[in-house]
């Protein structure tokens, strides 16, 4: 069993958005703002527990209609590092709705998969834009999590400008 996320597979994608870091670190930290973007087109999060502190926990359920009828995925993890405002790094694994870790594979992953990946995000304030660099250790690049996570950043960009249009 591969338990921890290897080094070498990791996504980095970096993305400048113009809005201010403040923004862009509330829209990872703040629960129903996290709600708003995580996961890709049609994905709900229905639950979404974030205690932001190096130690705290996190526990999601992100919902899905499939051809097969609706799915549930539940992750959950532990924030490593909380840099108010600029890092962020914690822990991925699939888990149950009680957040137990469940192995990767057992959710219908390949066997390779860790059961515990790490995400890192870096926010560099430019002024009115942010630079934001977010590396996932343990997926694959090109594989469906990257995919996964550039569409999630579609769906950030559309929930900041919003948030812009509604604050103006």
């Amino acid at each position: 069993m591969n338990n921890t996320a290897s080094p070498t597979a990791s996504v980095r994608i970096e993305r400048i958005f113009d809005a201010p870091v403040g923004l862009i670190w509330k829209m990872w930290t703040d629960p129903d703002a996290f709600a708003q973007w995580y996961g890709p087109p049609g994905a709900r999060i229905s639950v979404t527990r974030m205690d932001v502190r190096a130690g705290g926990k996190r526990h999601l359920c992100m919902e899905m209609d499939t051809p097969n009828g609706p799915m549930q995925m539940w992750f959950t993890g532990d924030y490593r590092h909380v840099d108010v405002p600029t890092r962020l790094v914690y822990t991925e694994s699939m888990s149950d709705d009680a957040g137990n870790v469940v192995p990767a594979s057992q959710m219908g992953m390949p066997p390779d998969h860790p059961d515990t990946t790490e995400v890192t995000v870096e926010l560099e304030d430019l002024g009115d834009q942010t630079r934001m660099t977010m590396t996932h250790a343990g997926i694959p690049s090109g594989s469906p999590g990257e995919h996964g996570w550039n569409a999630a950043f579609g769906k950030l960009q559309a929930a900041l400008a919003a948030a812009s249009s509604g604050s103006s």
